[in-house]
């Protein structure tokens, strides 16, 4: 009875022992747990808080890029549907490439004129936000951010503006706006299921939570005046904000109205003033993190103690058991090689397929039923396999190959031809092994199918080819010689000097011309550079040419002076390079045509025709002053005496008074008609005042007759006059007649300019335009004439022009200085 009062005391001292140092480890353990919560709590805020602020920062530099886009400013300043289009253009694409809600345009009264939701039913255009921070902000000429529900969308967004300047850039004609969805802050989160994240306005209004039931609540209960205030911003919709009943409870801790406790820690986030981000990290979570280990270690105990108790039974039982698991280790790895091995025979880039002895299909790869049409194994497991194969292919299977195949258990690269479903033949090479049962005998094939028919075409396409080829390397051997006996008399025969050198400029073939114009042989000159043979002057013109058209890479055309006995001769040269196996320029080859006489005649030609435009010009001066001297006296005389008449008729008959008004304003119209026709015959101003001034009377004298706007400007010209400012003038009244006829153009501009002592005239049109290649001299539009008056006093004349896009000639001259 002692002993056993002993032991139960004892027992009970263990009891309390163990029951006191269990509570102190407890007890230890979760204050550990605590301290190390709340340093991970303070952590993973921070990691949080730079999470957030990344992604309510990461659109402040695109928006500001967003505002700098022309196309926003030019829709701001000139709104059009062109201007409108290309901004939403830009729009669309800044919110595809950002991956953002919404990006749009207003104007500085707040109005959307221009977003890329524009399709959508809760589409911005129209909408006036005026009444947002951020725009107020904006038209400051401030770049702001803005957390929100939006108005329009009813969905909850950060707002990024950027003002966007006109041309003046002196006060914001809009703002850029980019808005990003909450919804994908909230999702990047990667929040815990212990643990809730709140971001709050300075009003402890909840804009993103973790827990729905939070959002648009409030951390405090509100007054009625701080809900009206909270309601006219209209940043969270229209309310109510109620409580969300979370009461704080010291620093570090608060509850929510069902009691459950949480360890809470607040930051404010960059960027955003008095908004903060609140981690709130469960108190029983904590705990539970103790206790779970402590029912580890308690669980560790009673399971030994069981053990002991046990022990016997574990011992029986311990051979079984291995075996079990011995066994349940193999049927794994034999159903995880099935699934390797089903895998592969499925997946495999092959045709594969087993039949039986008797020639049934008994299993097929997904790879043999799409490569032969089918979508349903159903469909061909259990038919023949020689039913999938044409006559002779499934004669030659059943007859020779499956009899032989089943007694070796082994075939190689068979040629088959399968057919498809849809009646296409497919070429194919079949390689098979046996699969055998446990007495050593073949019940089944594994077989594989690799289509050759692409590699039957093309050895079928090249056996062809090399066919074709033969046939056409003994004709082109034929045209070779053909051509070289061609080539070789034109070398011979041609009027023309004709030679070839090697980049170094040696010779290495020259023609029979060269020959006799410059007295050697083409076995001579092989070899020699032009300073052996010519001149050194004159070598060096012929090396620079060379090395002109080496550096290019393309040929060129120049005019060579060369001397001869006879004086000196004019060529037009065309040199070109001349290039090897390898694509590189090994040599240069020129033909060079005498072209003195031409040049002569065209001398002569342009000496001519510079005396009839002359003479043309002093027949036209003579003219307008018949016209103005002669002509203009008699209208004047013939007004004053239908004057004089009118006078004497008002009294006595007023019907030929009024005859006699009718033929006044007729004599002035006929005045005005014949000064006009003298001053576009030879402009007095042309002669008296320069060309200049002539153009800027004409231009003007142009728009008032054909009522196409004519615009003139002329920039650092000086005074010119003579037969150069008389081919200008022609030059530009024929550019402006062409207009008035035949581009139906509404706008013209002439520019008169001199840079670097060259004197440009440009005569620019909107109109029809017209396609070059198909301009023709006798066509009426007097290119010509222009052309000739341009290299009369050696200048240079161009038309440009194509259908729709207008036409611009341009003439260019180099004047003295």
């Amino acid at each position: 009875m002692r002993l056993r009062l002993i032991l139960l005391v004892l027992s009970l001292l263990a009891f309390l022992s163990a029951s006191a140092g269990g509570y102190l480890y407890y007890s230890s353990l979760r204050e550990a747990a605590h301290k190390e919560a709340e340093t991970r709590t303070v952590s993973r805020l921070e990691m949080i808080k730079k999470n957030l602020s990344f992604f309510l920062s990461e659109n402040i530099k695109p928006v500001k890029t967003l505002a700098g886009m022309r196309e926003l400013g030019q829709a701001l300043i000139r709104p059009s549907g062109d201007s409108l289009s290309e901004a939403n253009v830009i729009l669309d694409h800044f919110k595809e490439t950002l991956n953002v809600e919404v990006c749009y345009l207003t104007d500085h009264e707040g109005n959307t004129i221009a977003s890329s939701n524009r399709n959508s039913p809760d589409s911005f255009v129209g909408e006036n936000f005026a009444f947002r921070p951020y725009f107020r902000k904006g038209i400051r000429g401030l770049a702001a951010t803005y957390l929100a529900l939006g108005t329009a969308s009813e969905r909850r967004g950060a707002y990024y503006s950027h003002p966007v300047y006109g041309e003046e850039r002196d006060a914001p004609a809009g703002l850029a706006v980019i808005k990003a969805s909450i919804d994908l802050i909230e999702k990047e989160l990667n929040l815990n299921d212990d643990e809730i994240v709140l971001v709050t306005d300075p009003s402890g209004i909840v804009f993103i939570s973790s827990r729905e039931e939070w959002l648009y609540t409030s951390l405090k209960k509100l007054s009625s005046e701080e809900m009206s205030q909270i309601a006219s911003s209209l940043q969270f919709g229209e309310g109510p904000w109620l409580w969300t009943g979370l009461e704080t409870k010291g620093q570090k801790y608060s509850a929510d109205r069902s009691g459950n406790e949480y360890l809470t820690h607040r930051s404010e986030i960059d960027n955003y003033p008095g908004w903060h981000v609140i981690h709130l990290q469960s108190l029983r979570a904590i705990s539970k993190r103790v206790s779970d280990p402590l029912i580890q270690i308690t669980g560790d105990i009673t399971l030994m103690l069981s053990i002991l108790v046990g022990i016997s039974v574990f011992i029986l039982y311990r051979r079984a058991s291995c075996e079990i698991i011995r066994r349940k280790r193999v049927e794994k790895a034999l159903r995880e090689s099935e699934e390797r091995y089903r895998a592969i025979y499925h997946n495999a880039p092959a045709m594969l397929h087993s039949i039986n002895n008797e020639g049934d299909l008994v299993r097929v790869s997904d790879h043999w039923l799409k490569a032969l049409g089918y979508t349903d194994k159903n469909e061909v497991i259990g038919q023949k396999l020689s039913r999938f194969l044409t006559e002779d292919s499934g004669r030659y299977l059943e007859e020779v190959i499956i009899p032989e195949f089943f007694k070796t258990g082994f075939c190689n690269e068979v040629p088959y031809q399968f057919v498809k479903k849809d009646g296409g033949i497919i070429e194919v090479l079949l390689s098979a092994i046996g699969e055998r049962d446990a007495d050593g005998n073949i019940v089944r094939s594994l077989a594989v199918s690799i289509d050759v028919t692409e590699r039957k075409h093309a050895e079928e396409s090249l056996k062809r080819a090399k066919e074709e080829l033969s046939i056409y390397s003994k004709d082109l051997e034929r045209q070779v010689k053909k051509r070289t006996e061609e080539i070789s008399s034109i070398l011979k025969y041609t009027p023309n000097v004709v030679y070839i050198k090697d980049r170094e400029g040696r010779y290495l073939l020259i023609n029979s011309r060269y020959e006799d114009l410059f007295g050697v042989k083409n076995e001579e000159i092989r070899g020699k550079t032009d300073y052996d043979i010519h001149p050194g002057e004159l070598a060096e013109q012929f090396r620079a040419g060379d090395m002109e058209v080496l550096s290019e890479g393309c040929s060129s055309q120049s005019e060579e002076i060369v001397p001869h006995t006879d004086g000196s001769h004019t060529y037009l040269s065309v040199k070109f390079p001349i290039y090897n196996e390898s694509g590189a320029a090994s040599g240069v080859g020129g033909i060079s045509a005498d072209i003195t006489e031409t040049k002569k005649a065209q001398d002569q030609l342009r000496r001519l025709s510079g005396n009839i435009m002359a003479r043309q010009e002093k027949e036209r001066a003579a003219i307008a002053r018949e016209l103005h001297d002669e002509l203009g006296q008699i209208l004047t005389a013939l007004r004053m005496d239908s004057v004089w008449l009118k006078k004497r008729l008002e009294e006595t008959d007023a019907k030929a008074a009024e005859r006699s008004l009718t033929m006044c304003d007729l004599i002035d119209q006929t005045i005005e008609d014949v000064r006009g026709i003298a001053m576009r015959l030879r402009p007095g101003v042309l002669d008296n005042l320069g060309l200049v001034d002539a153009l800027e009377w004409f231009t003007a004298d142009f728009e008032r007759r054909t009522g196409i706007t004519c615009i003139f400007e002329h920039f650092n010209v000086p005074m010119i006059s003579g037969e150069i400012a008389t081919s200008a003038y022609r030059i530009a009244q024929e550019s402006l007649t062409n207009v008035a006829r035949h581009a139906d153009a509404s706008r013209t501009e002439v520019l008169l300019k001199v840079e670097d002592g060259v004197l440009t005239l440009t005569v620019v049109d909107d109109g029809l335009g017209f396609s070059t290649s198909d301009l023709a001299e006798a066509e009426g539009l007097g290119v010509a004439g222009m052309r000739e008056r341009a290299a009369l006093v050696r200048g240079v004349l161009d038309v440009q022009s194509m259908p729709g896009e207008g036409t611009r000639v341009y003439f260019k001259l180099k004047i003295e200085d």
